[in-house]
């Protein structure tokens, strides 16, 4: 999916969108997604002046619209009601590398299990292969009036 596939799966815009690209999608099942982080990103200029690093609360926030994407992408192949899907929880969350402008982010979540409205995915984002966050990450959807 490129970036005009991926604004139609999420709301979210310049500058919070952290999703650039999906390399694979298995509906109901997993997904892979790219973050190129570029030293132009916004939270840049004041983490940390000299010495920038991808805030690890952002890294979870890219593989929770990576998740995001997964679940609407799939419940619309189940042709279900339009619904907005929020980040609805997180656990396990582990940080072993940092995240550094000139990185590309490679974005992995499966699907632990899923309810209609209710997802738990575990989600991994890496650096050239390196592990540098996990997560278990849940969503829930909410749909539209």
């Amino acid at each position: 999916m490129n970036i005009e596939a991926i604004l139609k799966s999420l709301p979210h815009r310049y500058p919070f969108i952290l999703i650039d690209r999906v390399l694979s999608i298995e509906i109901g099942q997993s997904i892979t997604a790219l973050k190129n982080v570029t030293i132009n990103e916004q939270f840049f200029v004041g983490h940390f002046p000299g010495r920038p690093i991808m805030p690890g609360v952002l890294i979870l926030e890219a593989l929770a619209q990576a998740g995001g994407i997964l679940a609407h992408k799939s419940t619309e192949a189940l042709n279900l009601p339009a619904g907005l899907w929020l980040f609805a929880g997180i656990d396990n969350a582990r940080f072993k590398q940092i995240v550094e402008p000139g990185d590309q982010l490679i974005l992995t979540l499966t699907v632990i299990r899923s309810k209609r409205e209710f997802w738990k995915l575990h989600g991994e984002a890496s650096v050239n292969g390196q592990l540098a966050c996990s997560a278990d990450l849940m969503s829930i959807r909410k749909e539209l009036s």
